[in-house]
């Protein structure tokens, strides 16, 4: 039977859009923070309430940035590649985001 989701759940998963996977988003990992692409409206109190709840681990911290829209070219076309917002979320020492699941 398929686990049900809450009213609080679903606007949980709405704020965090998707784990930002790189190199140094990794090795940060091992300093326990995570970087996360999130809703450009959320504000960092709803970012940290929706972490704790996904993930069931003590935030720390969380840092925001906006990443701006860039202009680009393709051939003579101009277009705009969209922006985003990013969340740096520190976590408490021992807690751990599980971004892979080994099934």
């Amino acid at each position: 039977m398929a686990k049900e989701v809450n009213k609080t759940e679903k606007i949980a998963y709405r704020i965090l859009v998707e784990p930002w996977i790189t190199e140094e988003a990794t090795r940060i990992g091992e300093l326990n923070k995570y970087i996360f692409k999130v809703a450009k409206g959320a504000d960092k109190k709803e970012i940290k309430k929706a972490i704790e709840e996904i993930y069931g681990v003590t935030v720390l911290s969380v840092n925001t940035v906006t990443i701006p829209a860039k202009k680009r070219m393709r051939g003579a076309k101009a277009g705009w590649k969209t922006g985003h917002k990013k969340a740096i979320i520190t976590v408490k020492e021992g807690d751990k985001i599980e971004l892979f699941e080994n099934k």
